[in-house]
């Protein structure tokens, strides 16, 4: 399985951004193809090494990250990647992909 992870810093206008991301953005990833599952944290993200800077956390999984790098290159793809950057720009959030294994 593979994983996205998004990490959001506090936006300028929180009211702003949450309203863009759950009527906007939330709904176009969520048509992503292979999405397996989307979560997002919930309250307070508490950071135990000092970031205090951390609004939001999400999370994307896909089969794998062939899968992943595919869905993306999709229509529905691109329209993600493109409204991220009207949601945060680039110093505003920070992406990670990797495969992920259970232990």
């Amino acid at each position: 399985m593979a994983k996205m992870t998004v990490i959001y810093k506090t936006p300028k206008d929180i009211a702003s951004f949450e309203k863009h991301y759950f009527d906007v953005h939330i709904p176009l990833a969520k048509k992503l193809p292979g999405l397996i599952k989307y979560e997002i944290s919930n309250g307070s993200v508490i950071s135990l090494t000092g970031q205090s800077d951390v609004f939001l956390v999400a999370n994307l999984y896909f089969e794998s990250l062939e899968a992943m790098m595919e869905s993306f290159k999709t229509d529905i793809g691109q329209q993600c990647a493109a409204d991220r950057r009207i949601l945060a720009n680039d110093d505003m959030v920070q992406i990670y992909i990797y495969d992920v294994k259970n232990t």
